[in-house]
C-alpha cells in the first residue's frame, strides 16, 4: 500500500525544512489534534498515539540532506515507512510530500487506509505554519 500526501509549500529553504523534519522531538507540533500521546524515545526515535489507535514508534531509518528523510516502524507487528521528499523551489521555499508505504493484508489495508491518508495529510497541512 502507498499512500502520498498532497505537496506542501514551505516558506522556507529545503535545508531549513530538511533540518526541521530531522529533529524528531518537532513531529510533535505537526501532530493532529487527536494526539494522545507524544514521547521522544531517543534522538532518532518518537512514539506516538492518536485516540482509538495503538501506540507507533517511528525511528529515524535513512537521511539524505537537504532532499529526504526516511521514518520507519521500530517494533510492532506492522512494518512500514514514512518519507519526506524535500524538494528546493527557491533559496528560501521549499515543497515537501510525504509518502506512507508498507506491506498488509487486504482487511488490515482497508481499515487503515482512511485513517493513514487523513494522517498523513494532517502532517503535511500543518507543515507551514510549524517549520
Amino acid at each position: 500500500m502507498k499512500l502520498e500526501s498532497p505537496k506542501t509549500t514551505i516558506p522556507k529553504s529545503a535545508q531549513e525544512t530538511f533540518d526541521f523534519l530531522s529533529d524528531v522531538k518537532n513531529f510533535e507540533k505537526l501532530m493532529p489534534e487527536n494526539i494522545s500521546k507524544f514521547e521522544v524515545l531517543e534522538d532518532d526515535k518518537f512514539l506516538f498515539a492518536l485516540k482509538g489507535m495503538p501506540e507507533i514508534v517511528l525511528k529515524k531509518k535513512e537521511t539524505v540532506a537537504p532532499h529526504k528523510i526516511v521514518l520507519g516502524a521500530a517494533g510492532g507487528k506492522l512494518d512500514f515507512s514514512l518519507t519526506g521528499h524535500i524538494t528546493e523551489i527557491a533559496a528560501d521555499k521549499s515543497e515537501v510530500e510525504l509518502v506512507f508505504e508498507g506491506e498488509f493484508n487486504a482487511m488490515m489495508a482497508m481499515m487503515i487506509k482512511g485513517p493513514i491518508n487523513k494522517f498523513i495529510e494532517t502532517l503535511a497541512t500543518n507543515m507551514p505554519a510549524q517549520v
